[in-house]
């Protein structure tokens, strides 16, 4: 598991340097994430059926920084962890889920330091997917 971890987290360590370094919007009429590692709204890789399930919702109300992912929750199938990364890669929080929760929403304090930040959100069996947004 701790390789699993330590891929993930370079992996996204990486695609948020290149965005950070190259200022395009994350799309899928851009080449600056990996193909195959992150799925996003507009670049859904083979999950396209599936992406509205897997996609980070970010709303902001109150200074609170809401991610909700519309996902069931089983013990074969469920969101595993919710992250709030800046676009230099810097983790500024998560939140890990287990089968048993009932859906995967994380609360969050608003940031006072970044204006574009990504929410993340890792399926056991869809991989990982990504939401930029402004704050």
């Amino acid at each position: 598991m701790s390789t699993r971890r330590n891929f993930l987290k370079a992996a996204l360590i990486t695609a948020v340097g290149m965005a950070a370094n190259n200022a395009s919007p994350v799309s899928a009429k851009s080449s600056i994430l990996p193909k195959g590692l992150i799925y996003t709204k507009d670049d859904p890789g083979p999950w396209a059926a599936l992406a509205d399930a897997h996609i980070p919702a970010v709303t902001i109300n109150g200074g609170k920084i809401t991610v909700q992912t519309n996902h069931v929750m089983t013990e074969k199938h469920y969101i595993v962890r919710h992250r709030l990364v800046t676009e230099s890669g810097e983790v500024l929080e998560g939140k890990t889920f287990y089968p048993t929760d009932k859906k995967a929403i994380s609360v969050f304090d608003l940031p006072a330091r970044h204006q574009v930040i990504y929410a993340t959100s890792f399926c056991n069996l869809h991989d990982f997917w990504l939401t930029k947004f402004k704050v």
